[in-house]
């Protein structure tokens, strides 16, 4: 059956912060309910560790811990552990650190077909959620206008740099990896790596001249300086995934339940998040739960509407950032294709030998948010359209 949660009305006398404590009491009492996901407070929990960095990609993990969605799964998880880049989340969860993270997708890939690590991709974490950010005054409009310039990337392994590359790429210029100022041709744009939260003062500082990464990000430097959007992600490739959700295979394979249990959570969360989008920036910020270095106003941009305006295809009805749990293979697929052709620091051979199909089936692992999602009806509650087989879809990627 599919869970609903319901929102609560919300008091003018009752402050936000209580509204929200009201609002995961309530969400928790409906969660032991036979009709729901089962679980039993006389349970013993079993524990797992999570990790994230401080972007909205790991809004899903964040909420579901908040609104004791993995309590009520008989899962004890500690307050997740925020980090400041994805080298450290990467090497906490290589470690043994973490057992569960978000991670931009081709993480898990350069790991577990470079670096021999068993980890599986077991869910999409969100949709969409970033955007290439440029100065105001800059003259930046578009890919084109990127010729000879500096732009910053969050990881060569990351989302970001795919699709960035896809751009340059169709607009005739070459993206190259050098030490930051370096002289350039007209052709030529240098791509380099800054943490996420370093990358608006960088742009402040003149130091980039572009920054491709998730928001808060990109809403924070339009707040505190004017910055503009030069391109939403999801305005280049349609409701594309971003951050998964990865866990090692050992773990998988000794704890399917547990597991099972925390991919139910996180479904939940991401179902409560598109129906309550204000609330969910709220809990997120320093007015709120304190996970996400930004005030709520910066957050409710995340999570609002973009204008029309500001789209080059406003008839995909794409959302700043979205939540979509199933990892659809045409994605994979073309994520894995796409590396091939992308430029990143050290060796890549091992990206050229992957067939891909094969590749797919060792990476991502289904059979858990399957589940999660038919307890919940199905993927209707996800997907604004009217779609035959709810597993498969076509993968629209427009540059312009």
């Amino acid at each position: 059956m599919k869970f609903n949660p319901v929102k609560p009305a919300c008091p003018e006398n009752i402050s936000r912060r209580n509204f929200l404590k009201k609002s995961i009491r309530t969400v928790g009492a409906a969660a032991c309910t036979p009709l729901a996901f089962p679980c039993s407070a006389a349970a013993k929990k079993s524990k797992l560790k999570i990790g994230y960095l401080p972007i909205t990609d790991a809004t899903p993990l964040l909420v579901a811990y908040s609104l004791g969605y993995f309590s009520h799964e008989g899962i004890d998880v500690e307050r997740p552990i925020m980090v400041r880049s994805w080298n450290i989340l990467s090497e906490s969860f290589l470690t043994g650190k973490f057992d569960l993270a978000h991670m931009l997708f081709p993480i898990p890939v350069w790991m577990r077909f470079k670096q021999n690590i068993p980890v599986k991709v077991l869910a999409w974490d969100h949709t969409n959620g970033s955007a290439v950010t440029v100065s105001a005054d800059s003259g930046i409009n578009g890919f084109a206008d990127l010729s000879g310039k500096q732009v910053a990337v969050p990881s060569w392994y990351s989302m970001h740099n795919l699709v960035m590359q896809l751009g340059l790429q169709v607009q005739g210029l070459e993206p190259v990896i050098r030490p930051s100022g370096s002289t350039l041709a007209s052709h030529e744009v240098n791509l380099v790596t800054l943490p996420p939260p370093d990358m608006p003062q960088a742009l402040l500082g003149k130091k980039v001249d572009a920054f491709i990464v998730a928001d808060p990000f990109n809403a924070l430097a339009q707040e505190k300086f004017s910055a503009k959007i030069m391109r939403y992600s999801g305005d280049i490739w349609k409701n594309h995934p971003c951050c998964v959700i990865v866990a090692n295979d050992h773990l998988i394979q000794k704890s399917p339940i547990i597991i099972q249990k925390a991919i139910n959570a996180i479904v939940r969360a991401q179902s409560w998040c598109l129906q309550n989008p204000k609330e969910t920036a709220h809990l997120l910020s320093r007015d709120g739960e304190g996970f996400l270095p930004v005030n709520e106003s910066v957050l409710n941009r995340v999570f609002g509407a973009i204008p029309d305006k500001e789209l080059i295809h406003p008839q995909w009805h794409v959302e700043r950032i979205g939540f979509q749990p199933f990892p659809f293979p045409s994605a994979t697929r073309f994520i894995l294709e796409q590396m091939k052709k992308t430029k990143v620091e050290g060796n890549t051979d091992f990206l050229t030998t992957l067939e891909t199909k094969t590749a797919v089936s060792q990476l991502v692992d289904d059979r858990f948010v399957r589940k999660a999602l038919d307890e919940m009806g199905g993927m209707k509650g996800f997907c604004h359209c009217d779609i035959k087989d709810e597993f498969t879809r076509e993968e629209i990627v427009e540059i312009n």
